[in-house]
């Protein structure tokens, strides 16, 4: 039998937060690896709160006083993009392990200020681009590797933001300003680019345009007008593993489509397909044609792309991440995707702005 590996969480809201809807499901799913043994938040009474509804030993209002429990071998810091440097930088210099959601920081800079940090520590540090581990992605991983499609001739792209439309809730108000990172561009496109990267190949030779054609969103439980900075149509076409891509992503929840993504080929076509273009969080299908077939039909996704876990988006891709973790905690295994992964798509992300601030087309690696 092995040790469990001791979980303390920074940012939980029960009922709310997205440590409460995808971390604690995903690791209590796998109690066999993990034990969830503190609980941090900015208030105390709130940190014991929840750390009571879900039956955690510690609370703790300070992420200095998370860290020191000799408990916590893996902090996971599920909080606001803006305050992910500091609480990772706390971390680990504890000489703790550290999931960091994504985006990584706000920010190209911050990112590879971490992955310095992360790099000197020699701790596991991955960043939670977890539509990596998405069934869905995962089987057309094989099916491309199998010659399903031939050679790739093309992929094009259209997704929904859901957030960065005419209207907002509370907790996500935040997300309407440019310089809290959290943006349409870093959170579901930097999630599905990452996603298919991961399978097809790194993208280049970016030239973008960005938008931004609604100036105000209103918060849906106040009434209030909230100034919007961030960029709520995104366009950019460049190369993903040497074949053509385009992308489009626009604000707000869809009325047609939620994601689609398109990839054809020589000898057949896929179409990866969601009700919203968060392909980290949700639910994939697949569909296909080969050779002589024309009509497009259903693939069923394999159980071992599931790894013996739900297939559902947001706690399954969630656990299945936790799942290596383990086993790269335990064996030193390194296919998560660390600090340096993350920089990488922090790189693609500034790549984007910068070709859509000199409209010249743009390579990652240059930025």
């Amino acid at each position: 039998m092995h040790k469990k590996i001791g979980v303390g969480i920074i940012g939980v809201t029960p009922g709310r937060s997205w440590a409460a809807n995808a971390h604690i499901p995903a690791l209590r799913s796998l109690d066999d690896d993990f034990d969830i043994v503190a609980l941090s938040n900015t208030r105390q009474d709130s940190a014991v709160a929840a750390a009571q509804f879900y039956g955690v030993p510690d609370a703790f209002s300070s992420v200095e006083a998370l860290v020191a429990c000799p408990g916590v071998d893996l902090v996971a810091v599920t909080v606001k993009v803006p305050h992910h440097l500091a609480l990772v930088r706390t971390a680990l210099a504890a000489g703790k392990h550290v999931y960091c959601e994504w985006p990584l920081g706000n920010g190209l800079a911050e990112a590879r200020e971490m992955a310095a940090l992360a790099d000197a520590a020699g701790t596991v540090a991955v960043c939670g681009m977890q539509a990596r581990f998405s069934p869905a992605l995962i089987h057309v991983g094989n099916l491309i590797r199998q010659g399903y499609v031939g050679d790739i001739l093309s992929v094009s792209v259209i997704g929904s933001g859901m957030v960065w439309g005419p209207v907002m809730d509370t907790p996500n108000a935040y997300c309407c300003d440019i310089n809290n990172g959290a943006t349409m561009l870093s959170i579901p496109l930097g999630h599905t680019m990452d996603g298919l990267a991961h399978i097809l190949g790194e993208i280049t030779d970016i030239g973008a345009q960005l938008s931004r054609r609604r100036s105000v969103s209103i918060n849906n439980q106040t009434g209030e007008p909230i100034p919007m900075t961030a960029h709520d149509q995104v366009l950019f076409h460049a190369r993903i593993g040497g074949a053509p891509l385009s992308v489009h992503y626009r604000g707000g929840m869809p009325r047609g489509t939620g994601l689609l993504i398109e990839i054809n080929g020589t000898k057949g076509d896929l179409q990866i397909i969601g009700s919203n273009g968060h392909a980290q969080l949700a639910d994939l299908d697949i569909r296909g044609a080969t050779g002589e077939g024309t009509d497009m039909a259903p693939i069923v996704v394999p159980a071992d792309c599931s790894a013996g876990l739900s297939p559902s988006g947001t706690p399954g891709n969630i656990a299945r991440f936790y799942q290596h973790i383990a086993r790269q905690i335990r064996t030193g295994t390194s296919d998560c995707p660390d600090f340096k992964a993350a920089v990488k798509r922090h790189q693609m992300l500034a790549a984007i702005e910068q070709s859509a601030r000199t409209r010249k087309v743009v390579q990652p690696i240059d930025c």
